[in-house]
C-alpha cells in the first residue's frame, strides 16, 4: 500500500509525459484526481492504522545488498501525519493550479514527482532511501522556482536555494556513512540501528556524526544561521512552490531530526540537547523579529517559518534533556513538535497561497502599496485575516495546539529558554496585526499596477484549497484528539529510545 501511495504521482507522471498533446486544462484535472486519490490510499490507511503498536505497513527488499542498502518503508505514529499533510497540500495546490497558463503540463508532472519523492522521504526506513528522496526534492524545487519564478530573480534564488541545501545534503550522507562504518554487520537500515545503537559511548566520533547530520538537517529545516536561501526561495518562487516548500520541504529537515537524529544517536542528542535548544530560541526570536521589519507580505511570511521552525527545535532539543523533567514531559515535547509540522504546513501553506493571490491583482508583495482592501475583496480580506490569526497561534486552530504542548514540555528542563521563545508569540501577533491593518483596513489604495476597475476578490479556485486548509486546521484545533492519538504512542517510544 504505502509503495502505491509513494509512486502513483510518479507513474501519472510518467504517463502524462509520454501521452500525445492534451489540452492544458486536461493535465490539471488528471493532477487533482491523482492527488485525490493519494489522499484517499492515506484515509486507508490511516483507518487500518494502530496506535501505539509500532511500525506498520511494513515492505522490505534488497536493493544493494552488498553496501547494506534496502528498500524498506514503513508508518508510524510520526510519520502518518506528514504523509497525510503532504497528501493534502499537494491537493490543494492542484486545484489552485486550475488558473495556471504557463507550460501546464510540464508544471502539473513536476509537482506530481516532488509528490512521490516527498511521501517517499517519509515512509522511508532506510538512510541511503532517505538521502535518495531527500536529494531529488532538492531537484525538484529548483526547477520550480526557476522555471516559474520571479524571471532572473527567480533564477538567482533557485540556485541558491540548490546550492545551500545541495551542500546540506552532502553532510547528511558524511553523517549517515559515519553510522554504517559504525555497525556491525554494516547497515544503512534504519530499524537495524535504531536496535544496535552503533555509536553508544563512542564520544567524539558521536558528537562528529551528529554534527554532520544535524548540520545538514538544519539547512534544510531551516535553522539560524542555515536560513539566509529561505526568504529568497520563498520570495520569488511562484505561490504552489511556496506553499509545498513551506509545508512540506521544511518538514523534511524537522521530520529528519525526530527520526535519525535522536533514535540513532541518544547520547550525543542528550550531550548537545543544551546547544540544540538554544539554536531553537535563536530561530524563535530572530525570525520573528525578522518579519517584523519586513515590507514585503510574502517576505514576512517566508521569515516567520523561521520562527516556525524553531520551535520544534526548541522542543526536540528539550526531548533530549533528562534532568529537571519526566518522561511525560518530554512526550509532551515531541506531540508538539510532530503537530507543529502538520500546523505550520496547514497555516503557512494557506497563506503563502494568498499571497500569490495578491501578487496575482497588483503584481506586488509591498504591503504599503495596499490599503482598504477589505472593501475591493471582503473574502480575500476574511481568509488572509483568519490565516494569519491562526499563524499567530490563536485557541481555536492547530498551532494553539502544538505550541501549548510544546511550551508545556520544554518548560520543566529549560526554564529560561522557553520564556525566551514565547516572546515569539507576542512578536508574531504584532507581525500579522500590523500586516492586516496597512493592507485591509483604512482609506482604499490600489498598486499602480492595477488597472482600472480595481481588485477582483477570491476566485473559486483560490477559495477552495485556502479555505479547505484552514478548515483541518480548526478541526485540530478543535477536536485534536484524533492526531494526538496517533502521535503520542510514537513519541513515548522515542523518548525511550533517547533516555537508553
Amino acid at each position: 500500500m504505502l509503495s502505491a501511495i509513494t509512486f502513483l504521482p510518479l507513474l501519472v507522471c510518467s504517463a502524462l509525459l509520454l501521452l500525445p498533446r492534451l489540452p492544458d486544462r486536461v493535465y490539471v484535472r488528471v493532477w487533482i484526481a491523482t492527488a485525490a486519490l493519494d489522499l484517499v490510499l492515506v484515509a486507508v490507511v490511516w483507518s487500518g492504522f494502530e496506535p501505539g503498536e509500532g511500525t506498520q505497513y511494513q515492505q522490505r527488499l534488497r536493493w544493494i545488498p552488498s553496501a547494506g542498502v534496502g528498500y524498506h518503508v514503513g508508518v508510524d505514529g510520526l510519520s502518518l501525519p506528514l504523509i497525510a499533510l503532504t497528501c493534502l497540500l499537494f491537493l490543494a495546490v492542484a486545484v489552485y493550479a486550475l488558473e495556471e497558463r504557463r507550460r501546464v503540463r510540464a508544471h502539473a508532472c513536476l509537482f506530481l514527482f516532488l509528490q512521490s519523492v516527498s511521501l517517499g522521504l517519509f515512509v522511508a526506513l532506510d538512510l541511503i532511501l532517505f538521502f535518495v528522496f531527500f536529494d531529488l526534492s532538492i531537484v525538484g524545487m529548483f526547477f520550480v522556482i526557476a522555471g516559474w519564478g520571479h524571471g532572473e530573480r527567480g533564477r538567482a534564488a533557485a540556485l541558491k536555494f540548490f546550492l545551500y541545501t545541495f551542500v546540506g545534503s552532502l553532510a547528511l550522507l558524511l553523517g549517515f556513512i559515519g553510522l554504517y562504518l559504525a555497525a556491525e554487520p554494516h547497515t544503512f537500515d534504519l530499524v537495524d540501528l535504531t536496535r544496535a545503537d552503533p555509536l553508544a559511548d563512542r564520544g567524539l566520533y558521536a558528537g562528529l556524526v551528529l554534527l554532520a547530520i544535524g548540520v545538514g538537517l538544519a539547512v534544510k529545516t531551516p535553522a539560524v544561521p542555515f536560513h539566509t536561501w529561505l526568504p529568497p526561495a520563498h520570495t520569488e518562487a511562484p505561490a504552489a512552490g511556496s506553499a509545498i516548500l513551506a509545508g512540506v520541504l521544511l518538514k523534511m529537515g524537522t521530520y529528519g531530526f525526530v527520526r535519525v537524529a535522536m533514535p540513532l544517536l541518544p547520547g550525543s542528542w542528550r550531550r548537545y540537547a543544551l546547544v540544540i535548544v538554544i539554536v531553537g530560541v535563536v530561530s524563535v526570536v530572530y525570525g520573528a523579529l525578522v518579519a517584523l521589519a519586513q515590507t514585503e507580505f510574502k517576505r514576512m511570511i517566508a521569515y516567520t517559518s523561521v520562527n516556525h521552525m524553531g520551535y520544534i527545535i526548541l522542543a526536540v532539543g528539550a526531548a533530549g534533556t533528562l534532568a529537571g523533567t519526566d518522561d511525560q514531559a518530554r512526550t509532551l515535547a515531541v506531540t508538539g513538535a510532530v503537530t507543529q509540522m502538520v500546523s505550520h504546513g496547514l497555516i503557512t501553506g494557506a497563506l503563502f497561497l494568498l499571497a500569490g493571490v495578491l501578487y496575482d491583482r497588483g503584481r506586488t508583495y509591498t504591503m504599503d502599496a495596499y490599503s482598504g482592501l477589505g472593501a475591493h475583496a471582503p473574502r480575500f480580506a476574511g481568509v488572509t485575516a483568519v490565516a494569519a490569526f491562526a499563524s499567530l497561534g490563536i485557541p481555536g486552530f492547530s498551532g494553539f495546539i502544538a505550541e501549548f504542548q510544546i511550551f508545556t514540555g520544554s518548560l520543566p528542563s529549560h526554564t529560561v529558554a522557553t520564556a525566551v521563545a514565547l516572546s515569539g508569540i507576542a512578536l508574531t501577533a504584532a507581525l500579522f496585526l500590523r500586516a492586516v491593518r496597512a493592507m485591509f483596513l483604512g482609506a482604499p489604495r490600489l498598486p499602480e499596477t492595477v488597472t482600472t476597475g480595481g481588485i477582483g476578490d477570491l476566485r473559486r479556485t483560490e477559495a477552495v484549497p485556502t479555505v479547505g486548509l484552514l478548515a483541518v486546521a480548526l478541526v485540530i484545533g478543535v477536536l485534536p484528539r484524533w492526531l494526538l492519538d496517533v502521535i503520542e504512542p510514537a513519541s513515548r517510544t522515542l523518548i525511550g529510545l533517547v533516555a537508553r
